[in-house]
């Protein structure tokens, strides 16, 4: 059963350009975390810092009220899949930091998400984010009209969990996203090749790809949010919001804001992203 119901309907360019706005500035926000980023400052900062600069740029944090969320970011340390609530515990060296950000401008959504090493991480945790990185793009290049979801799906899978025999989180999925921060299609990170919905040129959908070093399996914290790998190893996530072309998927968030920051922060590991 879809956890995102209704119909599915291509956006206009004057949709898809307020999507994108929305998205960059999500992008540019995450930006601003990776510069912020370093031992000793907290979720709690970076979440207000994230607050006051999306309101500086003429939008809304999608996720502060959502279903009662209370914050702008969520904030993701180490065994915590997704869904972290940013909290006053002081960031450390070692640390695994998924943050996932989204914005409402002009009645239209953007939602990105990347993971971040501080300081000195292990040698397999970095390569768990890298994999996760690089299984996004595997994804994508799947993310045009005619293929179909299963398609982006057994792409990520392939990469993560056959390639690599990390755990594919089955609980938690992509989605479609326009004048809703959550719309169908579902966008599973596992599947066969060749099944599910055909793509459409000009659907608008989250690819979010969400890996485990360990066990697929997962539960929710006693806060109601956050989600946790069952074994206790790490997780690592990443997330583009992106257009379905006719020919190639066109990217609407930016991840290279925050590549760039990245790359002027050294209290940030060199995980080897291609950047």
């Amino acid at each position: 059963m879809s956890l995102f119901a209704g119909k599915i309907l291509p956006k206009s360019a004057v949709e898809i350009e307020k999507i994108r706005e929305s998205s960059i500035i999500v992008s540019k926000t995450l930006a601003l975390m990776a510069k912020m980023l370093k031992p000793g400052i907290t979720g709690l900062e970076l979440d207000a810092a994230a607050e006051q600069f999306i309101l500086d740029q003429g939008g809304k944090p999608a996720f502060k009220g959502y279903r009662g969320f209370g914050y702008s970011l969520c904030i993701s340390l180490n065994d915590a899949v997704v869904h972290g609530i940013p909290s006053d515990r002081p960031l450390k060296s070692g640390d695994v930091i998924s943050v996932d950000c989204g914005v409402e401008k002009n009645g239209y959504f953007g939602d990105s998400a990347y993971t971040f090493g501080l300081g000195e991480i292990a040698p397999d945790v970095a390569k768990l984010i890298r994999v996760t990185h690089e299984s996004l793009y595997k994804g994508l290049e799947f993310a045009r009209a005619n293929c179909r979801i299963g398609d982006i799906s057994f792409a990520i899978q392939q990469h993560t969990e056959k390639a690599h025999n990390y755990g594919v989180v089955r609980d938690l999925v992509g989605h479609g996203i326009g004048s809703h921060l959550h719309e169908p299609p579902d966008v599973p990170n596992f599947g066969k090749r060749g099944n599910g919905l055909k793509l459409q040129e000009n659907w608008t959908i989250a690819v979010e790809p969400m890996i485990n070093q360990g066990s697929r399996e997962v539960y929710q914290h006693r806060d109601k949010w956050t989600i946790l790998t069952r074994d206790k190893m790490p997780s690592a996530h990443f997330e583009h919001t992106v257009r379905i072309g006719a020919e190639k998927v066109e990217t609407l968030s930016d991840h290279s804001y925050i590549e760039t920051e990245i790359k002027n922060n050294p209290e940030i590991a060199n995980i080897s992203i291609n950047i």
